[in-house]
């Protein structure tokens, strides 16, 4: 399978679970809006999930709610830049992560865009609260938080967006070695530095 063969699968994959979060986040954000409007809170499963109707202006939890024109502004720009960086995209698991990261992203942005009191300082609906967590949220977020575990998960297991990991990528002759790292048997021997 070519290169370029698998970013189109990769790509079609991130789209295809970002679509998923925004439907998602949009349809449950209308039923909130229409079942929760004016209902202090409906408790799920004897108190484990509460539904409860916030209009959010800021940042997540809440934060920073005098400034939702920048907010928007970056949620913009994390848009566009996830959209860039799909061409390097050749992990099935990064696919994933970034397509929950553009989903939360392009829901919220939604929010931001097209609900009162006009573009760029609309309030975010939330809605789903959880018991000894202070915030309300929505699925959006929840699909960021989702993408942010997986993201440090693949990061830290080295793990790049291209597939490959640190361990798998061959070391050239040209490369240079890490000072301090221990030279194995199958190591072309060390250059010799001259002494004066």
């Amino acid at each position: 399978m070519t290169a370029q063969r698998v970013t189109v699968q990769r790509v079609t994959v991130m789209l295809g679970v970002a679509a998923v979060v925004v439907t998602a986040d949009a349809v449950s954000k209308a039923l909130a809006l229409h079942h929760l409007r004016g209902n202090p809170g409906i408790r799920l499963l004897d108190g484990l999930l509460t539904l409860r109707l916030t209009l959010n202006p800021g940042a997540a939890f809440g934060v920073g709610t005098s400034y939702t024109a920048v907010i928007a502004l970056i949620a913009c720009g994390v848009v566009v830049y996830l959209v860039r960086m799909a061409g390097r995209l050749r992990s099935l698991a990064w696919s994933v992560a970034l397509g929950l990261l553009l989903g939360g992203a392009a829901g919220n942005l939604g929010d931001r865009l097209f609900r009162a009191p006009g573009p760029l300082r609309g309030s975010v609906v939330d809605w789903l609260n959880l018991p000894h967590f202070p915030w309300t949220f929505n699925l959006a977020d929840a699909a960021i938080t989702c993408a942010a575990v997986l993201i440090a998960i693949l990061s830290l297991s080295g793990i790049r967006i291209d597939g490959t990991s640190p361990a798998s990528t061959p070391r050239t002759p040209s490369t240079p070695r890490d000072a301090g790292t221990p030279r194995t048997p199958g190591d072309p021997p060390a250059p010799v530095t001259p002494v004066p």
